[in-house]
C-alpha cells in the first residue's frame, strides 16, 4: 500500500468513526427514532399474522396488540407507520426481521444498516483510489458522516443503496459475482425506483455486464415470487390497496407531495425530484410533472443512445454509472436518504480529477457541492435558517423559504448528471467511431 493510498484509508477511517458515533448519539436522543422501520416492520409482522398488510386498520391492530402503538404519535406519524406503500416483494428481505420482537428487530436493522453502508463506503472508496486515494477518502467519508438520518429513522435506502454499491464494485472488479448478482437483486426487491436505472446500465451495456443483470433478474424472480404469491392469498386485492395508500400520501400537503404547501403541514423534508422545483412557481401537479417530464426525458434518451452506442470500458462504465445514479433522482419521488447514490459518483470524479485540467476540477467542484447541498448536516442548518413551521404559508418571504429548502438539492443533482452525461458523451462516442474504423471492421 503506498503512502497516499494510506493516508485516504485513514480519512476515510475517520469519516467512518464520525458517522457511528453521530448515529448512535441521534439515534438515542431522537423521538422520531426508527420510525420508518416501523413502516416496514408493522405491515410484515400483521402479514406474519395472515392479515392483509395494506390494509391500514388490520396493521394498526396488530400493531396495538403487539404494543407498538406510540402514545405520542400524531395522526400524520400514525398513517406513515400503517399505510404500506412498499411492493410485496420487501416482504422477502423485511419477514425475517419482524419474526423477532421489536427490540432485536431494531437492534438487528440498525446494525445492518450501518455494516452495509460502511461496507460500501469502502468498497466505493477502492474503486477510486487507483486514481485518487486521498481525494475519494475525503469524498467518501464527507458523505458517510453525513449519513445520520438514515441510520436514526431506519429508512430501508440505506441498506438498497448499499447493496446496490457493492453489486457495482462485485460486476466491475469481476469479484464475488454471486455475491453482487444477490445484493442487486434485493436492492430491487426493496426499492426498484433506486436501483432499477443502475440495473438497466448493466443491460444496455452489453456483454458480461447484460449477462450479469439477466442473472439479477432470474434471482430477483426467485426471490420476490413466494412473497407475491403470500400476499395476493392473504390479500388479493393488494395492488388497489396499495395504490389507494400511495394517492393518500399524495394529496395536496400530503408526504409525498412536492409542492410547498407540504413542508407547512409535516415539517422539513429535502425532496431531490425535479417537482419540487417547479412546484414553487406553480402548485399544480399537471404543470409540474410535466416541466419534470420535459427535462429528464431527453437526458435519459441521450443517456441509453451513448450506452447503446459505447463499449463498455473501466472509464465509460465509470462515467455512465456517475450520469444515471444522479439523474435516476430527478423524475419521480426521491428523498436525500436516497441521493447516498451520489457515491457511484465517487469513481468517475477521481478518475478525471487524476486526469488533470478543467473537467476534472470541474467534476470536484460538483461532486462536493452535490455531497454538501444534499447532506443531512447542512441539510439541517438549512432548514433551521428557513423553516418556519409557524409562519404564513403565502407571501413573498413564505416563497422565499419555500425555494430555498426546494432548490439547492434537485438543481445540484441535474447539473451534475447533466456534466457526467456531456463527458461520457464525449469519452464514448469517439470510442464507437474508432472501433469502426479499426481493421477488420464491417463498416
Amino acid at each position: 500500500m503506498t503512502r497516499t493510498r494510506r493516508d485516504g484509508l485513514y480519512l476515510l477511517l475517520i469519516g467512518t468513526a464520525l458517522f457511528l458515533i453521530l448515529s448512535v448519539a441521534f439515534e438515542k436522543s431522537s423521538p422520531a427514532a426508527m420510525q420508518d422501520f416501523r413502516v416496514l416492520y408493522n405491515p410484515a409482522r400483521c402479514l406474519l399474522q395472515g392479515c392483509d398488510p395494506y390494509n391500514e386498520r388490520e396493521v394498526l391492530r396488530t400493531a396495538r396488540a403487539q404494543g407498538r402503538d406510540r402514545p405520542s404519535d400524531t395522526a400524520v406519524v400514525r398513517q406513515i407507520v400503517t399505510r404500506y406503500i412498499y411492493p410485496p416483494t420487501t416482504f422477502v428481505f423485511t419477514v425475517p426481521f419482524a419474526m423477532l420482537p421489536w427490540g432485536p428487530a431494531h437492534v438487528l436493522w440498525m446494525t445492518f444498516t450501518v455494516g452495509s453502508m460502511i461496507l460500501a463506503s469502502f468498497l466505493i472508496w477502492n474503486l477510486g483510489a487507483n486514481d485518487a486515494p486521498i481525494l475519494s477518502g475525503v469524498m467518501v467519508g464527507f458523505l458517510l458522516v453525513n449519513c445520520e438520518l438514515i441510520v436514526i429513522s431506519g429508512n430501508s435506502a440505506g441498506i438498497v443503496v448499499s447493496l446496490c454499491v457493492v453489486a457495482v464494485w462485485c460486476f466491475l472488479q469481476d469479484r464475488f459475482v454471486p455475491a453482487g448478482i444477490l445484493c442487486l437483486a434485493v436492492s430491487l426487491a426493496i426499492k426498484p425506483h433506486d436501483a432499477g436505472m443502475v440495473w438497466l446500465y448493466f443491460l444496455l451495456a452489453g456483454g458480461v455486464y447484460r449477462k450479469r443483470a439477466l442473472q439479477t433478474v432470474v434471482a430477483f424472480a426467485v426471490l420476490s415470487l413466494p412473497g407475491l404469491l403470500w400476499v395476493w392469498h392473504v390479500a388479493p386485492h393488494w395492488f388497489q390497496e396499495m395504490r389507494a395508500n400511495i394517492l393518500a400520501f399524495s394529496v395536496h400537503g400530503g408526504l409525498t407531495d412536492p409542492g410547498p404547501a407540504a413542508t407547512a403541514a409535516n415539517g422539513p423534508g429535502m425532496l431531490t425530484n425535479l417537482q419540487a422545483v417547479f412546484s414553487v412557481f406553480s402548485d399544480d401537479p399537471r404543470f409540474y410533472n410535466l416541466a419534470t417530464y420535459l427535462v429528464c426525458a431527453p437526458l435519459l434518451l441521450v443517456w441509453i443512445f451513448v450506452t447503446l452506442r459505447s463499449r463498455a470500458s473501466p472509464a465509460t462504465v465509470r462515467l455512465g454509472l456517475a450520469a444515471i445514479a444522479t439523474l435516476s433522482l430527478l423524475p419521480i419521488y426521491h428523498r436525500e436518504y436516497d441521493a447516498k447514490l451520489l457515491l457511484l459518483t465517487v469513481p468517475a470524479c477521481a478518475m478525471l480529477w487524476a486526469e488533470g485540467g478543467l473537467i476534472g476540477r470541474v467534476a470536484l467542484s460538483l461532486n462536493l457541492t452535490g455531497f454538501v447541498l444534499t447532506g443531512d448536516l447542512p441539510q439541517a442548518l438549512l432548514v433551521g435558517l428557513l423553516y418556519h413551521p409557524h409562519s404564513s404559508a403565502t407571501g413573498p418571504s413564505a416563497q422565499a423559504a419555500a425555494a430555498g429548502l426546494a432548490f439547492p438539492a434537485p438543481l445540484i443533482l441535474l447539473i451534475i448528471s447533466i456534466f457526467y452525461l456531456w463527458v461520457y458523451f464525449r469519452r464514448s462516442i469517439p470510442d464507437t467511431r474508432l472501433s469502426a474504423m479499426a481493421p477488420g471492421s464491417s463498416q
